[in-house]
């Protein structure tokens, strides 16, 4: 019995791995100097501890925004940079300002990986203030200078949201932080390789290799050299000593190889991948098909270009994403809850979005790599799947 096939469209969880990442992956372990612990003094160890410079170097001009390559601190993941941007970057302006500065304003519509950190800044005598987003999904930096004030020690918002594929007005965001004396980080995940990154006078800001086609588990910050910082972990100078741990010097090679063909290709890519997803929206939010957009039915400069984000009223998130599986395409919802969870997305819901309209939303995501014919096949079964309803 052959395997049951499946059309992938989930690339804002994560990407298909690119060739050229498994090239430069597979390429390393065949050097001699794959064996070696980049910080060890020996020829293996220099040797692999140039070929992690040269990772850093690709990084950092794929950044841009005038980041360094030793400004580009490796990680683990999007949750490990987030965690350690916001804790130790709200600590590091804390300590700066001789315990004055106290004050943390995250976006309402930020990843789990930064709103979760909350907790943890509250029992460390932090005030966290959430900045409210419009019906448009956009945090405005008019809502960030109300809440600063010259407590406040860190402001982080994402480039670009994972649900909505709504770009925010990063530069903007950031001038309104330093306006107030605090540090700006942003959240690139699902910005970086998709976009333009407007985020030159950031302070920091998170990249992952997972979500442009380059391997799990392998994640950069880049952070300026002068900006005030508390490690979170100790045990190692790696990395400018905020990020001790033996890097991955493999995941570090794949993650510049996808890092540079996804930047090198992004301005002929992105027309291509925005038709692809306004057709999406043109056959999913015609008339009388039951599906509405989360905000608007079409992709441009304001929005990332392989994301479509829809709601089905009618249905729920999870029933919507088990018959999808079922007839062989994988999506998934709007939220990032867990499977089970009664609760709409926070995206939405911080959005104004009423709940049955939010229990129904879906998420949609792909790269080039996605076919006209993969997309209309889907259209046809969620079309059907919700006139069926």
């Amino acid at each position: 019995m052959a395997e049951k096939s499946y059309t992938y469209l989930d690339y804002a969880a994560s990407a298909p791995l690119r060739p050229c990442a498994m090239e430069a992956w597979v390429g390393y372990h065949e050097k001699p100097h794959a064996v070696a612990n980049a910080n060890s003094l020996h020829t293996l160890g220099r040797s692999a501890a140039r070929d992690l410079e040269a990772a850093h170097r690709t990084l950092a001009r794929c950044i841009g925004c005038g980041f360094r390559p030793n400004e580009v601190i490796l990680t683990s993941g999007g949750t490990e940079y987030n965690n350690l941007a916001v804790l130790g970057m709200a600590e590091g302006a804390r300590r700066k300002s001789a315990n004055r500065r106290n004050r943390v304003i995250l976006s309402a519509i930020e990843h789990d990986s930064v709103l979760d950190v909350a907790s943890i800044l509250r029992s460390r005598g932090f005030e966290v203030v959430l900045a409210k987003p419009g019906r448009d999904g956009v945090v405005s930096a008019e809502e960030v200078e109300r809440l600063a004030d010259d407590a406040t020690a860190l402001v982080s918002v994402m480039a670009a949201n994972n649900e909505t594929g709504v770009v925010q007005p990063t530069a903007k965001v950031i001038e309104a932080a330093h306006s107030a004396g605090a540090l700006a980080h942003v959240d690139a995940v699902q910005a970086f390789g998709r976009i333009d990154l407007d985020c030159s006078g950031a302070d920091a800001i998170s990249v992952a290799a997972h979500k442009i086609g380059g391997p799990l588990g392998v994640g950069a910050l880049a952070m300026r050299t002068r900006c005030p910082f508390e490690a979170q972990a100790l045990g190692g100078g790696q990395e400018m000593g905020r990020r001790p741990g033996t890097q991955d010097v493999a995941g570090a090679v794949a993650f510049a190889a996808a890092a540079e063909q996804v930047c090198r290709e992004l301005p002929s890519v992105r027309p291509k991948v925005e038709a692809l997803a306004n057709h999406v929206y043109e056959r999913l939010c015609a008339a009388d098909t039951g599906i509405v957009p989360t905000t608007v039915a079409h992709v441009d400069q304001t929005r990332l270009p392989g994301m479509v984000s829809v709601m089905v009223p009618s249905m729920d998130s999870e029933s919507l994403v088990l018959k999808l599986d079922d007839a062989g395409f994988e999506v998934s919802a709007g939220s990032a809850c867990s499977s089970g969870s009664l609760d709409p997305s926070h995206v939405l819901s911080a959005m104004g979005i009423a709940r049955d309209q939010a229990l129904g939303s879906l998420r949609v995501s792909f790269d080039e790599r996605v076919t006209p014919g993969e997309l209309d096949a889907f259209c046809d079964a969620l079309l059907a799947i919700v006139a069926n309803h």
